[in-house]
């Protein structure tokens, strides 16, 4: 996965210093960080013709997580909206990445053994 943004350095700092992502710097003192993401699950949608994809963190408790990122500077937009599959907000990232947050209904796949 690829994020494009005017504001890399930025975002990389979101990804390192409030979510935590452990990352390897490539080449070593460049800034180029390259991170490991947490557990991925892959969903695929019918459209009506168009092709997309989205970016989606999930998280367990979307109350706690909101509250924990405001408290690093991290915004959301709005307030949670209960969809059929979970409970979402947009996190707002610099460069204005937006990022799906949400807290799942569904039987996670990263829970099987």
């Amino acid at each position: 996965m690829l994020v494009y943004t005017p504001e890399a350095e930025a975002v990389r700092a979101v990804l390192r210093d409030v979510l935590g992502w452990q990352f390897v710097e490539e080449p070593e003192g460049s800034g180029w960080l390259i991170f490991k993401l947490p557990p991925a699950e892959l969903g695929v949608h019918p459209s009506g013709g168009s092709t997309k994809h989205e970016l989606c963190l999930m998280c367990d408790d979307i109350e706690a997580t909101i509250a924990e990122l405001a408290e690093q500077g991290v915004e959301c937009r709005g307030t949670p909206v209960d969809e059929s599959f979970g409970i979402t907000t947009t996190m707002l990232l610099p460069g204005g990445v937006e990022v799906l947050l949400y807290q799942p209904k569904h039987t996670r796949a990263i829970d099987l053994p």
